[in-house]
């Protein structure tokens, strides 16, 4: 986005010295979990629990009878359950922060010898899940506004799987809302319909925003009712209007959609969602020096 600066990332080596093994991996888990020490336990909330002195990592809680519950610094993300180290899932992390349009996992599988491309599905969407933000503020300011397919086309398609539609026919709809120089937020959304389109403005758009940007499409005449609103004519040509415009949504749909061709190819009708939030958080973590940290703590 204009005005933006390039933020640095870790380096390999950088990366490498950081975490060595999984112990450090660790202790770096801890410190994004719990700054000031572990005072809780994550089951009961009780505020005495013990560090295990035999076991690195490791609490005890007293409350959670009939037994002590022990839970380790892996409980309630997803690294836990798993037979696969912390190390290598931190791996799986920087390669998908630090790939602009995305990694797939048949290349995670390759980069890390897993045993199966079962295996590189199973982290990275796991990963992909953590990085879903049901917290986030609605947006203000200048917002736009823009709707979007995304999969492949219809011609690539084999015989079986073609559709008779035009368009977006067979594809995920993708609804999309980005604040003029800050936060994009994006929803798989059933239908194409100005019901549709009404829903997702109130859930993300403040009705104190200063203006609603968007195309001609007849998906937002009721934006109006409740929020400045205006609109450019790319039918006729018309891409920019003093504050009108959807270029950075654009932008957006860019990304996303040069990730899905060229960088995963296929994506199965149940895993768009996943995928359009990993894009929306990459994205507005674009200006974040720790962007590591914070997704390691979002895991």
């Amino acid at each position: 986005m204009s005005g933006s600066t390039f933020t640095r990332q870790m380096t390999i080596p950088e990366w490498e010295a950081l975490f060595p093994d999984d112990d450090a991996c660790k202790a770096y888990l801890t410190r994004r979990r719990w700054p000031d020490g572990v005072v809780k336990c994550p089951r009961c909330g009780n505020d005495k629990v013990w560090e295990l002195k035999g076991r690195p990592f490791h609490w005890q809680c007293n409350a959670c009878g009939p037994r002590d519950y022990r839970f380790s610094v892996l409980v309630g993300t997803v690294f836990e359950n798993t037979n696969i180290g912390l190390r290598q899932w931190f791996k799986v992390i920087y390669l998908m922060l630090t790939s602009k349009k995305g990694i797939s996992s048949l290349q995670i599988q390759r980069i890390m010898g897993f045993g199966s491309y079962r295996t590189a599905l199973y982290v990275t969407h796991r990963i992909r899940a953590a990085f879903t933000d049901p917290d986030f503020r609605k947006l203000i300011g200048i917002v736009q506004v823009d709707e979007t397919y995304i999969g492949g086309k219809n011609k690539n398609r084999h015989a079986d799987k073609k559709t008779d539609g035009r368009g977006g026919a067979g594809k995920a709809i993708v609804m999309g809302a980005i604040e003029r120089g800050g936060n994009v937020v994006a929803r798989i959304v059933a239908h194409t319909d100005q019901g549709q389109a009404e829903a997702f403005i109130n859930e993300v758009v403040s009705e104190k925003v200063d203006l609603v940007a968007t195309d001609e499409s007849g998906l937002y005449v009721k934006v109006g009712k409740k929020r400045k609103h205006a609109s450019v004519n790319h039918m006729r040509g018309e891409y920019v209007r003093g504050n009108v415009n959807t270029c950075s949504i654009d932008g957006f749909w860019s990304l996303i959609k040069r990730g899905i061709i060229g960088t995963f190819h296929n994506v199965s009708r149940k895993y768009p969602p996943l995928y359009v939030a990993e894009f929306e958080w990459r994205f507005n973590n674009r200006d974040n020096a720790d962007i590591f940290g914070a997704a390691v703590a979002r895991c």
